[in-house]
């Protein structure tokens, strides 16, 4: 058994076309010994348009682009890729290779190419579930900043012996090898067959999006609660708060037992409450609270910000 690990660099992504200019790909043996490495360069038949995931910034891939023209297209190299890709000898390894996948799916549509068929594995997901950490993406470039991995960025053969040496680095983490990787860390490879790809995915990350989603419906109905106390609500018409516009922070609103309290002992003091910071005089966060309504609230000038403590003492006063 061989491990190929490979990448991809497009010239273009769009969301029909993904026009490939470079297949990178290491071989090596089930010890890591590498046997084959290789960057094959394509004419993508297209101009180059490289954006970031934002679609603003640029990427700079590190060739240069006049010399496409001298390599043959897709449909030349498409024989090559596919045997690799395809042999049932191979285990095939990519960084976030579900998007690598996406793209020869859409070159041999575009070229009117037999569609592939293999499954994959992917570092990132690999990575990812041995931190235990589901809250974002980890690029390559931090992942083998964190490993201690030397590569060239987006340079498609340098990118395949990163993704190896990070696969390399978590055998060596679990005392194993990578079939025996995958059952501890249980991941379920993905597979693309007849154009239709099913993406890898791991036990960990499947009860991280359970639990999320499981904890949004329940902010969700919490939300709806306070919500359904403001309706009901109506300010004292005097009080030692008369003239004071009160305003809590995202997280604290979601914490009802604690909201809800806050608010009605706010009314019953002749105070207001309000969701817009920019209606407030007084806004009511935690100390380390970093959202993006309190990131607006400390910006605004003259507006005073205290704690929940402060808040229950000013109520209390």
């Amino acid at each position: 058994m061989k491990l190929v690990f490979f990448d991809i660099e497009c010239a273009s992504v769009f969301k029909y076309t993904a026009k490939i200019c470079a297949f990178g790909y290491v071989v090596c043996d089930e010890q890591f010994n590498i046997l084959e490495k290789e960057d094959i360069l394509i004419n993508p038949k297209g101009k180059f348009h490289l954006t970031d995931v934002g679609g603003d910034k640029g990427i700079v891939l590190p060739y240069e682009y006049s010399e496409f023209k001298k390599y043959p297209a897709f449909p030349h190299i498409y024989p090559k890729i596919r045997a690799l890709l395809e042999d049932r000898q191979n285990l095939i390894f990519g960084h976030a290779t579900l998007n690598d996948v996406k793209y020869l799916n859409l070159e041999t549509n575009r070229f009117h190419l037999p569609p592939f068929n293999f499954e994959f594995s992917d570092s990132q997901l690999m990575y990812m579930t041995a931190i235990g950490d589901f809250s974002r993406q980890f690029g390559l470039e931090y992942i083998t900043r964190d490993l201690d991995v030397e590569f060239t960025p987006h340079r498609a053969a340098d990118d395949a012996y990163a993704t190896m040496r990070v696969v390399e680095a978590l055998c060596k983490k679990y005392g194993c090898d990578c079939l025996s990787l995958e059952k501890i860390l249980k991941i379920k490879r993905g597979r693309i067959k007849n154009r239709r790809i099913t993406k890898p995915v791991s036990q960990a990350q499947i009860d991280y999006i359970a639990n999320k989603e499981k904890a949004k419906k329940e902010r969700a109905v919490r939300r709806n609660k306070f919500f359904v106390f403001l309706s009901r609500r109506k300010v004292a018409k005097s009080g030692p708060l008369r003239g004071t516009v009160i305003s809590f922070s995202r997280p604290l609103e979601d914490e009802i037992e604690l909201s809800i309290p806050f608010v009605e002992k706010i009314y019953a003091l002749g105070g207001r409450f309000t969701q817009k910071t920019e209606e407030c005089n007084l806004y009511v966060c935690r100390d380390d609270d970093d959202t993006v309504r309190t990131r607006n609230a400390r910006k605004k000038e003259g507006l005073r910000i205290i704690n929940p403590q402060a808040l229950t003492e000013l109520l209390n006063g």
